[in-house]
């Protein structure tokens, strides 16, 4: 079974590197900057100049960009090229629209080929273990057939249905997580004002009911000010813009989440776009 992977990004880099690792057949690789994908040569992959070019070759197209209109210029230029058919499955594992994803998994179909997305949860270090956690909506049998190859990149993997599916469960998972770390920010800022230091505040945490992970892998990098992206402020912003259009479209009050969403409008003012997510403490300090 041959491969395509479009879009080599902070995810897409280390799930691609995991899919070559484990795959004894062919793995195409394109990205729109030519030289991020140029590595994955010297790694076993064929590097292609387009898209489409990666597309034709393969049984299983993955493709992994940052925005709703990145899905869909992916999917339209492969659909315009008459690159996709039936047998292959498309599996878009973009975090985008839900409406987006419904649209192009119906233009995909009337060529035969099948379309999946498959949104993941975790960050950089999961990815590039190889133990992302990833929920997919679509054709069950389409889904039955690349499992083996998402488990090249994910330990978790959750079948949630029809196509749209799978991203309205990342979208709520990403508007939860943001709430979470919105509240470790805010709690672990009124404690230091009350002279509790970082230590000893996740130790006693960890020993009641408000344990998180958000808390436990974010307070090394919180001591430290280290705001190395391993998931950026600008891509939490986006999926939380995301899951308030949904919200309004299903008629949901979210009051935590336009909370939430007013505190990364003001990171990314602040020009914290490409830090990682937990530096919107410094929003809540008011350092900026």
């Amino acid at each position: 079974m041959k491969i395509a992977f479009i879009g080599i990004g902070i995810m897409g880099e280390a799930m691609c590197e995991n899919i070559l690792k484990k795959h004894d057949d062919t793995v195409y690789v394109y990205d729109v900057v030519r030289e991020k994908a140029l590595p994955f040569a010297q790694r076993g992959a064929a590097v292609c100049a387009g898209a489409a070019k990666a597309a034709q070759s393969a049984d299983v197209i993955f493709s992994m960009v940052p925005k709703s209109e990145h899905s869909r210029q992916v999917y339209t230029g492969l659909l315009s090229a008459g690159a996709l058919g039936p047998g292959k499955i498309c599996v878009d594992m973009s975090t985008i629209d839900p409406a987006v994803s419904r649209e192009l998994a119906a233009l995909v179909k009337q060529t035969g080929a099948q379309f999946l997305d498959a949104p993941v949860v975790k960050s950089r270090p999961a990815a590039e273990a190889g133990k992302l956690g990833i929920y997919v909506g679509g054709d069950e049998a389409a889904f039955q057939a690349v499992l083996p190859l998402l488990r090249y990149m994910g330990e978790n993997i959750l079948y949630m249905g029809e196509n749209g599916k799978g991203l309205v469960m990342k979208i709520c998972h990403n508007m939860l997580v943001a709430q979470i770390q919105n509240g470790v920010n805010e709690t672990l800022t009124l404690a230091q004002a009350g002279g509790v230091e970082i230590g000893a505040f996740a130790q006693a945490i960890s020993y009641g009911g408000g344990q998180n992970f958000y808390l436990d892998s974010k307070k090394e990098p919180l001591v430290r000010e280290d705001y190395t992206t391993a998931f950026s402020v600008e891509n939490m912003a986006k999926d939380l813009g995301i899951c308030m259009a949904l919200a309004g479209e299903c008629g949901v009050s979210m009051p935590g989440g336009a909370n939430a969403r007013r505190v990364y409008d003001a990171a990314l003012s602040a020009g914290l776009g490409k830090e990682d997510f937990c530096a919107t403490i410094k929003v809540v300090r008011g350092d900026v």
